[in-house]
């Protein structure tokens, strides 16, 4: 397969996040390690990349995956005849780190990402790929609600106003009785910090809207039950062995100030 083949019209966007878990997977593999992210190292444009990132953030974005894949599987030790949906799921690979092939698996995204997606990533025999808009919210048509459905959101809210999200969480509500949701998201002063990055490696049309400061009042807004909250970095400031000092410095205050959050929602 080459690499013309592979990447063919899938936008950098997509496979950045690929490129953090490759480097978490190759430096720190006892930590995190994803097989089929280092599998397509071969065919992924890496250089400029790294040149326009840190450590940091290749660790946040593998540290919020890692959080939110343990949420998953809690959920799925609990409830193996399940659904587990992925909205705006781009090229995320947590479908082959969890390994399960009893629960029904959906991807969700935009047309042209899920082609992408398709001939990047495959399709599994218990995985549906779902092609829209996800606050349309026509892909809840293609799930069995009357079973337990975690819904999942990673790094994907950050880019859209807090009220079309609370809208959203309201009708998913309404929709999935036995549905759960588990985002990212940081709070207001993290936000600020982040929009001032991304204007540095100079993405002007990537900023970033939506914050939580207060995850109760965030989950009396949108009429669900907060179940959990958890920071993204404790594990690997106790496990990752030589992370530059400066990285170790930010992924303490992260957490510490709470600037970092993985958000679990009970419907």
């Amino acid at each position: 397969m080459s690499t013309e083949n592979l990447l063919s019209g899938v936008e950098d966007t997509l496979y950045i996040p690929l490129v953090a878990r490759i480097y978490a997977s190759e430096k720190f593999p006892y930590f995190f390690c994803d097989k089929k992210a280092l599998s397509l190292k071969p065919y992924i444009p890496t250089n400029g990349i790294q040149k326009n990132t840190t450590e940091y953030f290749y660790m946040a974005s593998v540290c919020r995956q890692q959080t939110i894949d343990k949420q998953i599987e809690k959920f799925l030790v609990k409830n193996s005849q399940s659904n587990v949906v992925f909205l705006g799921a781009g090229l995320e690979t947590a479908y082959h780190r969890i390994n399960n092939r009893k629960a029904n698996f959906y991807q969700a995204d935009l047309p042209e990402v899920i082609e992408s997606r398709k001939r990047v990533l495959g399709k599994a025999e218990n995985e549906t790929l779902i092609p829209g808009d996800m606050f349309t919210l026509d892909w809840i048509k293609e799930i069995d609600v009357s079973l337990p459905t975690m819904i999942v959101v990673s790094g994907v809210y950050q880019y859209f106003e807090e009220n079309k999200i609370i809208q959203m969480i309201r009708q998913m509500k309404d929709f999935i009785p036995k549905g759960e949701l588990v985002f990212d998201a940081t709070n207001s002063a993290g936000l600020k910090l982040a929009n001032k990055y991304v204007r540095k490696t100079g993405n002007l049309n990537a900023r970033m809207y939506f914050s939580v400061d207060n995850p109760k009042e965030f989950a009396k807004a949108t009429q669900t039950k907060l179940l959990q909250v958890d920071g993204f970095f404790e594990g690997a400031l106790k496990n990752c062995r030589g992370l530059k000092l400066k990285t170790r410095i930010y992924m303490y205050l992260a957490d510490k100030l709470h600037r970092t959050l993985v958000i679990h929602l009970g419907f």
